[in-house]
């Protein structure tokens, strides 16, 4: 294989573009932040990827897969960005699992595509070191160039949908349904950076 094919195939692997079989977790080079639970670092590469995409698929308990790693970055002097949230986030929750609320930046746009934007710009600016968006509609076009506005702005980018879109496309490097199962939550590894989705955990 020369040079130029394998840097080609290297950058695939990076972008989330290219999966490699087998069961082990694929080393991407791409930094990682731990999720604050063992078994899924271990199943998704080594924690969320910084400066990409990731989608989570729930009904609502996606967000306490990400706490910890909110509570992590909290501590960095940039923003935790939640955009068209379906609800007030609650600050006394949220800094009794570590989150420093002074970093929460709440943003609701008048409608889908100034969401959008601001999900974009927030990805993009280097200013924030996670956005969270919880879009109402978004076309596979438009979601293209969030993954790139992430990659730039070392940014950790969540779109939180609905699991009604598990059969759906994405360009997001990491995808995981997630669904409560008793007092813990089940979680379905769909997609995640450089390999094979497939994985179910009980957290």
């Amino acid at each position: 294989m020369s040079a130029e094919a394998k840097k080609s195939i290297d950058n695939l692997l990076l972008q989330g573009l290219l999966w490699r079989g087998g069961s082990a977790p694929a080393l991407t080079g791409r930094p990682v932040l731990p999720s604050g639970f063992a078994s899924l670092d271990e199943s998704i590469g080594g924690g969320w990827p910084r400066g990409a995409l990731v989608e989570l698929l729930s009904e609502g308990s996606g967000l306490s897969l990400l706490l910890p790693a909110l509570a992590t970055l909290s501590r960095e002097a940039r923003w935790l960005a939640w955009v068209n949230a379906p609800w007030l986030p609650y600050a006394p929750a949220l800094a009794v699992r570590g989150v420093d609320v002074s970093r929460v930046l709440l943003i609701r746009g008048r409608d889908g595509d100034q969401n959008l934007w601001a999900t974009e710009q927030a990805l993009r600016s280097g200013n924030c070191a996670a956005v969270m968006f919880w879009p109402q509609h978004i076309s596979t076009a438009r979601a293209r160039r969030l993954p790139l506005a992430a990659e730039e702005g070392d940014c950790l980018g969540v779109l939180f949908r609905s699991r009604k879109l598990v059969r759906q496309s994405s360009m997001a490097a990491l995808r995981l349904e997630v669904q409560p199962s008793g007092e813990k939550l089940e979680v379905h590894v769909l997609k995640r950076p450089a390999g094979w989705g497939g994985r179910r955990l009980l957290l």
